[in-house]
């Protein structure tokens, strides 16, 4: 484990495994039906990869969007760094996060792609921090349900610090105060 978290709160196992069964209810619910993934780089990337190479669809894209920049507390201002490649007029879009926290972000990208003609938005969110939520938003698939912990690793960072752990942990105040 690295030094600087206090503890792992999803190990690789437990995060193959939540992979597989988001995996598996996303594609009982599209049932055969093309839709769009969009991954919400960076902190999506590793999650993204791992859940779409377990899913049937016909095309992929990314945004790049944030509200946290270097900070550990959302600014509650919004970024959009890449927009759509994908025009995703009349199709089924699925957006893929790596966690749902004051929901700031989400809310937007939500209303975002909406407002480019999309059929409809459905979200798949890794973690979820329900108790920072400060916009009206749920997502449609959740991976695990957390306290208000500050983790990192499998692409969660603090200041672009530690995306590369294989594991997800909660890293020490005196890191990030």
């Amino acid at each position: 484990m690295n030094s600087d978290l206090l503890e792992i709160i999803a190990d690789e196992t437990q995060l193959s495994e939540k992979v597989n069964e988001l995996a598996e209810k996303i594609s009982s619910d599209y049932n055969g039906k093309s839709f769009v993934a969009v991954g919400i780089l960076k902190g999506s990337v590793i999650f993204f990869a791992d859940l779409i190479r377990k899913l049937d669809l016909c095309k992929f894209d990314f945004m790049a969007a944030s509200s946290y920049g270097s900070s550990a507390v959302s600014s509650g201002k919004i970024n959009i760094k890449k927009d759509l490649s994908e025009d995703v007029t009349g199709k089924d879009v699925l957006i893929v996060e790596d966690i749902l926290d004051t929901g700031n972000t989400m809310y937007l990208l939500r209303d975002y792609i909406m407002s480019k003609g999309a059929k409809s938005v459905k979200i798949c969110v890794l973690f979820d921090k329900p108790s920072r939520r400060e916009k009206s938003i749920t997502a449609d698939y959740t991976g695990f349900t957390i306290d208000d912990l500050f983790i990192v690793g499998y692409g969660l960072d603090y200041d672009e610090k530690y995306r590369n752990l294989p594991y997800v942990g909660v890293l020490k105040p005196e890191i990030y105060s």
